[in-house]
This record gives structure tokens, C-alpha cells and sequence, in this order.
């Protein structure tokens, strides 16, 4: 039962041994209509309006030391998580955010970027920032190892959040779906309505959780400056 249930994540589909789930990170692409690309629209003033609002969160929260143009990376963080979620909502596409070969590629790829820069161009920062200010001398060793444990952490934390957040949500879909056989008719319009709402639920998880992680992303990087 187990094994049918999470059989939804495996990326099974192949030809010729290849597996062509993992294509479906690139085929977002295909869902912008193609005037995007040649004139102003409704499209394009909507994602650049939502763009330039995270540019300006973005900005606030790197602070006034950040490189110009940093923001455009957790822009396209944004979009890139933003666009695969969605996706997988889509029936027959593979959701490939719910596993951690991409989440926690991304997530380490990022945090090892920022404690590469810090601890090259600020080491004494990233040294000061491991003891919070006012801290008793006798705890400053028990701090360090806290403030260490917790820094190493971060990018599982990251990887399994959108994870476990992208799985729960299509487990709940596919347990109720499959309820479905030998239901009364009222009962299935029920069960239909219910799955229409969870459908309208999980698009707002999808579009909070690449929110949440370019924020977190954000907040990890404008400590090392």
C-alpha cells in the first residue's frame, strides 16, 4: 500500500533508460504564451510587478552591503521553485520539487555559496556572529556549538521543508482519490468538491513555499555581509 502510494514521486518514465520525469523542470518554459516575449501584456506587466516587489523585499532585507544585482538570484530562486510547483499540480507531469535531489541541490548549492564568501571575505564576522551579543563567558563555548549545529543545518531544513510540503499535500490528493470507487454519487460530488478545494490549497502551499525559501535564502545571505 505504502509502496503504491509514494510510487506518484518515482520517476519511472523512460525510453531507452532515460528518465524523462526530470524534464518537466524545464518545460515551464512552454506555459508562457508566446506574446510575453514580443510585446507589453497583461502577462508581462503582471510578472513584472511581481518581480519588482521582490526586488524591493529583497533589497531591504541584504541591507545596504549587498552587491548590486544580488537580488536577481533569489528572484530566480523564486521563479524556478515557483514554476515546478505549479507544475506538478498539473496531472501526468512530475513534480520534481518533492524530491531532495533538486531541493537539496539547490538549497546546498546556495549555502555553500554564502559560507564560502563569508568566511573568505568576512572571517572575523562570521567568527563574531557565532556568540550573540551579551553572552556569559561560561556559555560562549556551549553558543558556539549551537550557532554551528544550527548553521550546518540550514540547507537540510530548506530542502526538506519544500519536500515534505510538495509530498504532503499530493499523498492527502492521491489517498482521497483513490477512495473514490465505490462511493454513493452524493458522496462523490462531495469528495470531488473537497478535492477542487484541496487542488485551490495546494497552489497557495506551492506559491508560499518558493516564497518562504527565497526569503530564508535571503535572511542566510545578509548575515555575512
Amino acid at each position: 500500500m505504502m509502496n503504491n502510494l509514494f510510487s506518484i514521486f518515482d520517476p519511472t518514465t523512460n525510453i531507452f533508460n532515460l528518465s524523462l520525469n526530470w524534464l518537466s523542470t524545464f518545460i515551464g518554459i512552454l506555459f508562457i504564451p508566446l506574446p510575453y516575449w514580443f510585446i507589453p501584456n497583461r502577462h508581462f506587466f503582471l510578472w513584472n510587478f511581481i518581480i519588482n516587489k521582490l526586488h524591493k523585499e529583497f533589497k531591504m532585507l541584504l541591507g545596504i552591503n549587498q552587491l548590486n544585482g544580488s537580488t536577481f538570484i533569489f528572484i530566480s530562486l523564486f521563479s524556478y521553485i515557483l514554476f515546478n510547483n505549479l507544475l506538478g499540480l498539473f496531472p501526468y507531469i512530475f513534480t520534481s520539487t518533492s524530491h531532495l535531489t533538486i531541493s537539496l541541490t539547490i538549497s546546498m548549492t546556495l549555502w555553500l555559496s554564502f559560507m564560502m564568501f563569508g568566511w573568505i571575505n568576512n572571517t572575523q564576522y562570521m567568527f563574531i556572529h557565532l556568540i550573540p551579543q551579551g553572552t556569559p563567558s561560561i556559555l560562549m563555548p556551549f553558543m558556539v556549538l549551537i550557532e554551528t549545529i544550527s548553521n550546518i543545518i540550514r540547507p537540510m531544513t530548506l530542502a526538506v521543508r519544500l519536500t515534505a510540503n510538495m509530498i504532503a499535500g499530493h499523498l492527502l490528493l492521491t489517498l482521497l482519490s483513490s477512495s473514490s470507487n465505490n462511493l454513493s454519487n452524493y458522496l462523490l460530488i462531495m469528495l470531488i468538491i473537497i478535492q477542487i478545494l484541496l487542488l485551490m490549497l495546494e497552489s497557495a502551499v506551492a506559491i508560499i513555499q518558493s516564497y518562504v525559501i527565497s526569503i530564508l535564502s535571503t535572511l542566510y545571505s545578509s548575515e555575512i555581509n
